[in-house]
């Protein structure tokens, strides 16, 4: 239920952000032994059927989406589009595809819109009995005294909870990472992502498509029906070109980046943008403290993997705190950080890598990395372990 936050209580588990990353993890809490309260002073509005596209669209592994499913997150509210296979082209003739079938699967991904997916996440909340969803901003926040604390969190209206854990899932920018004071590492990769959508003139066919680029990746990824979601890294000044054009000519744009691969294009949301750094938090625990999400680490998008080890943080954070007890214990938080620390370090070091690498235009280079591609596309068993690897 939706409560003011005119309230002085306490609960086991207090998120902050009520986005995708705390939004599933509170309803993944839903049978366990904690009362949790979940603070979002701006909580998804309803969305028809026919609502415009959500410029921010994003690619959903296979495990993930189950996970969803298990929690109720995922049905009739979500437009989703499976992704059957992905063809990703170099910039000297490199070729690497990956498809669902060979791979003896039944989809790669799922591409979905995060507002209809953070409303369906929201609707499951609805009549969770061990939840308080409180529409509030949070001002200040007390620390409590180790070895198992009790923080305090003020409110915006003069209201106070406390908690013994308190779980930051409010974005790369977080204000509570910045309460507790706690720095972090950031390398600005220099581009801006520029987002928008399109009708095309062929079928995409559940196929997702990347291009690596002299001036950037550009990405389509495919939506139901005849339309695709485009995300172009690329540097700032080209960025502000496009974003700048007319939505036909930013179409036609983006159509011949594209080799016409699905024909003609028709823009049907104007381009966004948003820069591109990694982030890695020096601490994602404390006692009765957690970072998830975003707030814990960001990743180059050009593997499409960033939502999905927000996802898999909440998915093992919960898993963590199921077995009951004080949930602000700072053993069962250090091994979770443990646990999660190597998978994000894995992403981290292979988007930025790959990044560096094809941002090199020496010929050497450029004829090293196309081989390479173009290698692992023949020989089956590294296609194959790639693809697995990324479904998790």
């Amino acid at each position: 239920m939706l409560k003011s936050a005119n309230v002085s209580e306490h609960y086991d588990i207090v998120i902050l952000g009520g986005g995708l990353n705390g939004a599933a993890l509170a309803s993944a809490l839903k049978h366990g032994p904690h009362s949790v309260a979940l603070v979002e002073p701006h909580p998804p509005a309803p969305l028809g059927a026919d609502s415009i596209w959500d410029s921010r669209i994003y690619a959903y592994s296979p495990g993930n989406v189950e996970w969803l499913k298990s929690l109720g997150g995922w049905g009739d509210p979500v437009r989703a589009q499976a992704v059957q296979a992905m063809k990703i082209h170099g910039d000297a003739g490199g070729r690497l595809s990956f498809d669902a079938i060979d791979a003896g699967l039944p989809e790669l991904a799922w591409i979905a819109e995060n507002g209809r997916l953070q409303t369906a996440l929201w609707q499951t909340l609805s009549e969770q009995p061990n939840l308080r969803l409180l529409h509030a901003q949070a001002s200040a926040v007390t620390w409590g005294q180790e070895p198992q604390p009790r923080h305090r969190l003020h409110l915006s209206d003069a209201g106070s909870i406390t908690a013994d854990l308190l779980i930051g899932a409010d974005g790369a920018l977080s204000w509570l990472r910045a309460q507790a004071g706690i720095s972090f590492d950031e390398e600005d990769y220099r581009h801006i992502g520029v987002v928008a959508n399109f009708e095309t003139g062929k079928a995409h066919r559940g196929r997702a498509f990347q291009w690596f680029r002299a001036d950037g990746v550009l990405a389509y990824l495919p939506l139901p029906g005849q339309r695709i979601s485009m995300v172009w890294s690329t540097p700032p000044q080209h960025a502000a070109e496009l974003r700048a054009l007319p939505v036909a000519e930013l179409a036609r744009r983006v159509a011949a980046a594209g080799d016409h691969a699905l024909g003609e294009l028709n823009c049907i949301t104007p381009a966004a943008g948003f820069p591109l750094k990694r982030r890695r938090a020096h601490e994602w625990v404390r006692p009765g403290l957690a970072l998830i999400g975003d707030a814990a680490h960001t990743v180059h998008p050009l593997a499409g993997q960033g939502v999905n080890l927000g996802f898999r943080d909440s998915r093992l954070l919960a898993e963590a705190l199921a077995s009951g007890g004080h949930a602000g214990e700072i053993g069962r938080l250090t091994a979770y950080a443990a646990r999660r620390m190597e998978d994000v370090a894995s992403m981290q070091f292979t988007t930025g890598g790959l990044k560096k690498l094809f941002a090199r235009d020496d010929s050497l280079t450029r004829n090293l990395r196309n081989w390479g591609m173009s290698l692992a596309n023949q020989i089956q068993p590294i296609n194959q372990a790639l693809t697995r690897h990324a479904v998790l």
